[in-house]
């Protein structure tokens, strides 16, 4: 059975974009890219909300990552590499490969893609990923802490959800990222 992961880069106090909806101070490094990419690697689905997959097509095109350091064109590769599934109950059509839409999550279909995928799945955007939380679908949650502390914004997990956690793994970057890896245990 594959697992499914949460991984979100979020400020110190545990947000994903601040109250504007900006994310610019997220902007991983090369040192942190090139950790991530190594992490989305074994990703063989996306589960995106409408927004988040609005950010993330920006992989899709050769021009947009033309001349960008080497870890982003490697994110580029291993992004349009993986199947994606858009939630959306108003995208028409796909603006990148390999991607399909569904106009509600489904958590029993989302057990059953468990059940049967050959690799991982990750579950990305903190509603979405709240919905998945709730269901008892995480597997794991990794979070990438940036040295920023932002006062509001979306949270990057959600209100009403407890679960029990067992550290896995962590690290500290130069730039004062910190990541950590945690499996669930509820």
């Amino acid at each position: 059975m594959a697992k499914l992961t949460y991984s979100a880069i979020t400020s110190l106090d545990g947000y994903v974009a601040d109250a504007d909806g900006s994310f610019d101070w997220s902007a991983p490094d090369d040192e942190v890219h090139r950790f991530v990419n190594e992490l989305e690697r074994p990703i063989g689905t996306h589960l995106y909300g409408r927004r988040l997959y609005d950010v993330m097509v920006f992989w899709e095109s050769d021009e947009a990552v033309a001349g960008q350091p080497q870890a982003m064109r490697d994110y580029a590769r291993i992004w349009r590499a993986a199947e994606k599934i858009v939630y959306s109950t108003t995208l028409h059509a796909p603006a990148s490969e390999r991607t399909r839409i569904e106009r509600a999550f489904d958590p029993a279909a989302v057990a059953q893609l468990k059940a049967s995928a050959e690799r991982d799945l990750a579950v990305g955007g903190a509603e979405l990923a709240a919905q998945a939380l709730r269901a008892g679908l995480v597997d794991e949650v990794q979070l990438l802490l940036s040295p920023v502390i932002v006062g509001g914004g979306a949270r990057a997990l959600p209100d009403g959800v407890r679960l029990g956690l067992e550290l896995l793994g962590e690290r500290r970057f130069a730039n004062g990222v910190v990541y950590l890896r945690y499996r669930t245990t509820e």
